[in-house]
């Protein structure tokens, strides 16, 4: 494969060795709690004031739509909940303020929250005790996966209780036949591709946190990622799904049939629903067979007309084996090359692309793909380019992909858009938000899923600063609305976006949404403050 582009196209193919993936870390910091007092004096309402002017971001009369409202009338834990915690889960009930730093701030540490209480649940059962007590105590709970959500909707916004799924991780059956696999909500991606890898399966879904995310967390996102364009969103391949309500009781859905048309199909209400209508507990997903053959490419053009362009031939000629189709901007690459020291792999050029192709006959997916690299080096199309067919060459490339978020979380302060957009428009976004802004943000980039219309806007600062998120929204949010678009198109509402919604839902499904909470969680214990407006119209 690296012949055809150096021999037919000219391109060059000896990929550069890029820095092997590194890894985030800071140092614990306490939580300004004294938390023996705090469960000593359920009155005080010192973190819910703490929290609020965290979450608002800046003094001044008029808060963002983004900021926490009020705390609700939640009760809060006492010494005799303690007790019945600890008693439920032995030595799985956690009060260490340190301990509980990491799963109080989000992953992009932009969110803190002050809960009190992180209880560990390995078992179905477990969680039904802790929601019916809860629900009966009135007691706010935040559902928690791996914490990789990037709208706050995984951390307490108060002192919820912290309800993680970090144990509940077994594999429960795999059917090597159909290629449906039934595990625990708290299993990381990762560690399910490589079970699923060793059997010659793969999971339907990869994402760039895939080594911290748990499958529990990215149904309740319904996560996209990058094998979307090959194998459709989670609404599709998850088959069935355990839940337990806000009051207990556990609603077993955890079918194995890819066919089942008898009455609703409820596992739906909570594929996406971020864990504020039922907690997630099992999970089966129907997973692909692990191709035989891949490749990926990576490629440069010089405008993003040529970019679609790209993407249409692309679609075209390689067909059934397309598997990916990525890109990034030319700012995107100057933060991967400037934060993690990693080389461009090709010549400077305003726009990327990478592609993977993925198939079962490596002789037939080379031919296809030499002829279509060939068609678009001919037409000019592209400007330069490289291929990867080994392991280690395929994850460089990739990285240039999946590490542009953590390369931007060393710009500054970042704002993160998840926008849905009709393919021909997504660049647009980014190209009028540079004009919007002028010289008031650090830097303003682009990158995303073409294949989904899926662009990931980013703009950094180098502190948080509430005069730029002023310009930022709703200017973001209009912008969308007036192409038909989503205002998200994967992450989720969570905290930051729950007020935004009316921009791509009508206020009656809107409302019919909140009667669907009401009728599923009538306390509103389950992640409140997230994924619904504060004011229902």
């Amino acid at each position: 494969m690296a012949g055809i582009l150096h021999t037919t196209l000219g391109l060059r193919t000896a990929l550069r060795y890029l820095s092997p993936h590194c890894t985030l870390s800071s140092p614990a910091r306490r939580l300004p709690l004294d938390f023996p007092r705090q469960f000593l004096s359920p009155s005080s309402g010192r973190c819910g004031v703490c929290s609020r002017k965290l979450h608002a971001g800046a003094d001044g009369p008029k808060p963002s739509p983004a900021a926490a409202p009020e705390r609700l009338p939640f009760s809060r834990v006492t010494q005799e909940d303690l007790a019945f915690f600890r008693k439920t889960l032995p030595g799985r009930a956690i009060t260490d303020p340190d301990l509980l730093e990491a799963n109080n701030v989000d992953w992009l540490k932009s969110v803190r929250g002050f809960s009190e209480l992180l209880l560990r649940p390995q078992t179905t059962e477990e969680v039904s005790q802790i929601l019916s007590y809860c629900n009966s105590r009135n007691l706010a709970v935040n559902p928690q996966g791996g914490n990789t959500g990037l709208v706050g909707g995984s951390v307490p916004v108060y002192d919820e209780i912290i309800l993680s799924t970090a144990l509940m991780n077994n594999i429960l059956t795999f059917d090597g036949v159909s290629g449906i696999l039934t595990c625990q909500a708290g299993c990381v991606l990762e560690n399910l591709s490589l079970y699923l890898e060793e059997r010659d399966y793969i999971m339907p879904l990869d994402l760039g946190a895939k080594g911290s995310c748990h499958i529990g967390g990215n149904v309740a996102t319904n996560a996209g990622g990058l094998r979307l364009l090959r194998y459709g969103s989670l609404r599709g391949t998850v088959l069935g799904l355990e839940v337990v309500l806000a009051d207990g009781r556990v609603l077993d859905c955890l079918a194995t049939l890819r066919k089942d048309n008898t009455g609703y199909d409820l596992k739906q209400l909570f594929i996406g629903s971020e864990g504020t209508l039922g907690v997630i507990t099992a999970v089966s997903i129907l997973c692909p067979r692990k191709p035989k053959a891949v490749n990926v490419v990576f490629l440069g053009c010089e405008t993003f007309e040529q970019l679609l362009q790209t993407f249409q031939l692309c679609r075209g000629m390689l067909g059934e084996i397309l598997s990916a189709f990525e890109f990034l901007d030319r700012g995107c690459m100057s933060l991967l090359n400037t934060h993690l020291k990693l080389p461009n792999p090709i010549t400077d050029c305003p726009f990327y692309i990478v592609i993977e192709t993925a198939g079962s006959n490596p002789t037939h997916d080379e031919e296809k793909l030499h002829n279509f690299l060939e068609e678009a080096m001919t037409s000019s199309m592209v400007t330069d380019g490289t291929v990867a067919t080994e392991d280690t060459k395929i994850k460089a490339l990739w990285s240039m992909r999946e590490r542009v978020t953590e390369a931007l979380t060393h710009d500054g302060f970042t704002y993160k858009y998840d926008i849905s957009l009709p393919v021909e428009r997504i660049y647009q976004l980014v190209t009028d938000m540079k004009e919007h802004l002028g010289d008031r943000a650090k830097n303003v980039v682009g990158y995303g899923h073409v294949g989904d219309g899926n662009l990931h806007l980013n703009i950094t600062s180098t502190a948080k600063d509430p005069a730029l998120l002023a310009a930022i929204e709703p200017f973001v949010y209009e912008w969308t609305a007036g192409c038909q678009g989503s205002i998200s198109a994967e992450h989720g509402l969570g905290l930051k976006k729950r007020n935004y919604i009316y921009y791509s839902k009508p206020s009656q499904a809107v409302a019919l949404m909140g009667n669907i909470k009401a009728m599923l969680d009538p306390k509103g214990i389950l992640n409140p403050y997230k994924t619904l407006p504060d004011n229902l119209k």
